[in-house]
Parts: C-alpha cells; sequence; structure tokens
C-alpha cells in the first residue's frame, strides 16, 4: 500500500494567528486559525484521507482495516485500532495558557484513558517568541497553589526565546506555555487531556474566565528542577539526527539536498514525515510515487521497506 496523505483539521482558537494557511498552500480564509491537526485519530477529531483508495475514510477507519500492516505489529498489540500519535502545527498569536498533562498511571487513576507526553520542534516564529517548559524553582504543591492563586506563577518557570531548529520535549508532568509569536509542529500521544493551570486572567469571547484545574493539576506536576528544558542536537545535512527518543516515540530530523534512502526493513512501525521546508518527491519500494511539500505530513505504512527521498527538503521523521 502507498503512503497516505490526510486533509487537515483546522482549529479556530481565540489566541490563533495567521500563519498555518499560507503554510499550509491551502486556499481558504478563515481567521485565528491556532492548530492544523496534521494526523489525527483523536475521537470527534478524526483526519480524513485526501485521496486514494483510502480516500474520504477516517483514520481510525483505516487503522481498523488494515491493522498491524498500517501501524506495525507491537503497535497494534499495544493500542489496537486507535493510532497512537497524534500531529500539529500550532500558531500563536497569543500567550497559551500555562497547563501541564497526567502521566498514564495519573491519567488512569484520573478516569482518563491516557496522560500525554509530547514535543516541540520551533518553526520561522516571530523574533521575540518565548516559551515557557519546566520549573526553575522548588515547589511544593502548597506553594504552586499558592502562586496561581497571587498570579506569580510564571515566576517559577523556566523560559526561553526561541528561533527556528529548537527543540523541547515534554514529559508528561513538566509545566509548559507556548508563548506570543511561536510557529511549530507538535508530535503528542494520542490523548486530549490538557490541564490548565493559569490563564493570564483572560475572559473568552461571552466574557468569562476560562476553567482552570489547579487540583488536578497538583497531582500531575513533576516538581523536579532540571539545569536545561531544552534538547540540544548538532543540524547535520543529509542525514538523520536524532532529536527524541521515549517509549511513546522516536523522532529525527532531515535537512536533505541530496537524494538518500531511508530503511525502514527492520522498523516494526508506521512513519510519519512532518515537512518544514522546501519539497521533495517520494519513493517507495512498490513504486509509489508522492511529493512531500513544507506545510504536509504523511503517513507511511509498516509495510514500506525503503523509501527514496530526491529534492532539497526538511522534514521531521517520527514514529512509535
Amino acid at each position: 500500500m502507498k503512503p497516505l496523505k490526510f486533509k487537515a483539521l483546522l482549529k479556530q482558537t481565540l489566541w490563533g494567528g495567521d500563519k498555518i494557511i499560507p503554510f499550509k498552500h491551502l486556499n481558504e480564509s478563515m481567521e485565528n486559525v491556532g492548530e492544523s491537526w496534521e494526523i489525527s485519530g483523536v475521537k470527534d477529531s478524526e483526519t480524513i484521507v485526501a485521496d486514494g483508495e483510502f480516500a474520504g475514510r477516517s483514520l481510525n477507519a483505516v487503522v481498523e482495516e488494515l491493522q498491524a500492516s498500517l501501524v506495525g505489529e507491537d503497535n497494534y498489540k499495544r493500542f489496537g485500532n486507535e493510532f497512537p500519535l497524534l500531529i500539529k502545527f500550532i500558531d500563536a498569536r497569543q500567550d497559551l495558557s500555562i497547563q501541564v498533562h497526567p502521566t498514564d498511571e495519573i491519567a488512569r487513576k484520573q478516569g482518563k484513558e491516557r496522560g500525554k507526553t509530547e514535543m516541540w520542534y520551533i518553526m520561522d516564529s516571530a523574533p521575540d517568541a518565548k516559551l515557557y517548559s519546566g520549573l526553575k524553582m522548588q515547589l511544593t504543591p502548597q506553594k504552586y497553589k499558592e502562586m496561581v492563586e497571587n498570579d506569580t506563577i510564571c515566576d517559577a518557570l523556566a523560559q526561553y526565546p526561541v528561533k527556528e531548529g529548537d527543540v523541547f520535549f515534554l514529559p508528561a508532568g513538566r509545566i509548559h506555555a507556548i508563548g506570543t509569536g511561536c510557529f511549530l509542529a507538535e508530535i503528542q500521544q494520542t490523548s486530549d487531556v490538557t490541564y490548565r493551570i493559569y490563564d493570564f486572567k483572560r475572559k473568552d469571547k461571552d466574557g468569562n474566565y476560562r476553567q482552570l484545574h489547579t487540583k488536578e493539576a497538583a497531582e500531575c506536576i513533576n516538581y523536579n528542577v532540571e539545569q536545561d528544558y531544552r534538547t540540544e542536537y548538532v543540524p547535520t545535512k543529509n542525514q538523520g539526527v536524532a532529536l527524541v527518543s521515549c517509549p511513546y516515540f522516536n523522532t529525527a530530523v532531515y535537512d536533505l539536498d541530496e537524494p538518500m534512502t531511508l530503511d525502514y526493513s527492520e522498523l516494526d512501525s508506521f512513519v510519519i514525515l512532518i515537512g518544514m521546508k522546501g519539497s521533495g518527491t517520494l519513493t517507495d519500494n512498490e513504486g509509489n510515487t508522492l511529493t512531500l511539500q513544507a506545510g504536509e505530513s504523511i503517513l507511511v505504512p509498516a509495510t514500506t521497506q525503503t523509501l527514496k527521498i530526491e529534492g532539497t527538503i526538511k522534514f521531521l521523521e517520527t514514529y512509535v
């Protein structure tokens, strides 16, 4: 079977900007698009196959039919008919709320199906773009609650100015927030469990404060303080550079200006390629050919043995 492309789900938000539609080369006139859900099996927000024999069908319906041949033997045993990753582009015109996600264990205790571990790859963001990731000072659960109540919680968080190519790994339990001017790709577990800690006293379009989850969040936060929460790596042309490896996903970045063949013959997993810059032609071992350009995401089935990529293109590769 050939790799799959999907129709993106565009999500309008209070804080959304204007970068996603031109980045994805879409003929749309929507405003305040904060997120593009590229590949999603989240209930009620599943992406739909764009073309080919599965056109018009949801991702989870395709998983249900193809099972291990799409996602891999181990993944199908582990996740069944639910696709395990959610891929997004995010454009923040304003600060997002300060938030945290539970681990799988804590999520199940709280009556949720699973937690959420994720990562960010920063794209062409505003010159003054910043984000929050992790604690920079030791807190107790009681001190955390006090700082939320007196509007000083941001003083306890590590803040980073960001530029294109920066990477942040966000294991479940790490407090974080995307800041004004950030444009990024997000890879995460298939989960929509988010606990909002602080929302800068903003009101929604109806004049109401958004709900906070101070108590639930307190149970989830990893209160350890680390020296640096940024992921360090050395960008290198024409080879894969590993960024993140965890139980939920493995991600690398490729910056190619000469042909390269990716060998997936020993990998028991689907692979997702996320276009960051430029464009390329992809040819698999069965002779299927398609293009990948900036703003597109492609799902490569687990049965694919090799994938030849030609062109000048920068992309993320992720799999479970």
